[in-house]
């Protein structure tokens, strides 16, 4: 059997490769240049749509009502701290030290004080919590967006985000843990606490969305572009 991390590397790979095969072989099927695989996109959108909408949603909206705040506040916290060393990594690996030696701050404080991250004794005292990954280091870099890719399972990405993905993936301690039901248990915990956290997005999107793939699609693709500016990016667009 395919280890899952492997399976998972190979889906990002391949959603890669589409892409690109759609930016080099001219098979555009949308009008928006950012998006010239829409008709394989909204596919696997549909797909994850539906998985989230029949499987992941509900597990969401009973975890979000039967924890009460503090566990959950607590849940989020510690994957945090463990996100926060490869935060540091991707902030180091952007010139950005101050930013690394305030993340490795963090995770110093939070892994003993706040037992194991459990409390985020880190932001009470000022150290700002950051959010970075592979995807924008590359960004960083000079790297181009490429084409818009919805990830099977993963969601909105783009050529260079589901390179970062896999970058992220292989550098997850989550997902090198040796024990498989650890590992399992534990991506299972962290995959509900974040879609719990976005549960309150839900409603606002289907209230605002005409078309939900759109909506999402140009939402992401703004926020990307963002983060690697970090609130920063040019006027006009320079990486198509």
């Amino acid at each position: 059997m395919i280890p899952v991390r492997t399976f998972v590397q190979r889906i990002a790979l391949l959603a890669a490769a589409v892409g690109m095969a759609g930016l080099l072989g001219g098979c555009a099927t949308s009008g928006n240049p950012k998006d010239p695989i829409e008709g394989f996109n909204r596919a696997v959108f549909a797909f994850n749509d539906g998985i989230d909408t029949v499987i992941v949603r509900p597990i969401a909206q009973g975890y979000d009502t039967a924890l009460p705040t503090p566990v959950k506040t607590g849940v989020s916290n510690f994957f945090g701290n463990i996100a926060d060393l490869f935060i540091a990594v991707n902030n180091l690996l952007q010139g950005k030290v101050p930013e690394a030696a305030g993340d490795a701050g963090r995770v110093a404080i939070n892994s003993t004080i706040g037992i194991l991250g459990i409390i985020d004794w880190a932001t009470d005292m000022g150290l700002e919590k950051h959010d970075e990954d592979f995807g924008q280091t590359l960004g960083r870099w000079g790297v181009g967006n490429g084409a818009y890719v919805v990830v099977p399972f993963f969601g909105p990405n783009t050529v260079r985000d589901t390179a970062g993905l896999v970058l992220d993936v292989q550098a997850d301690p989550v997902s090198r843990y040796p024990r498989v039901a650890v590992r399992n248990a534990l991506r299972a915990v962290r995959g509900i606490s974040d879609r719990a956290a976005l549960l309150p997005a839900d409603k606002l999107i289907e209230e605002a969305a005409l078309d939900k793939y759109s909506y999402i699609r140009d939402a992401y693709l703004q926020r990307r572009r963002n983060k690697v500016y970090d609130g920063n990016a040019p006027r006009e667009p320079d990486d198509y």
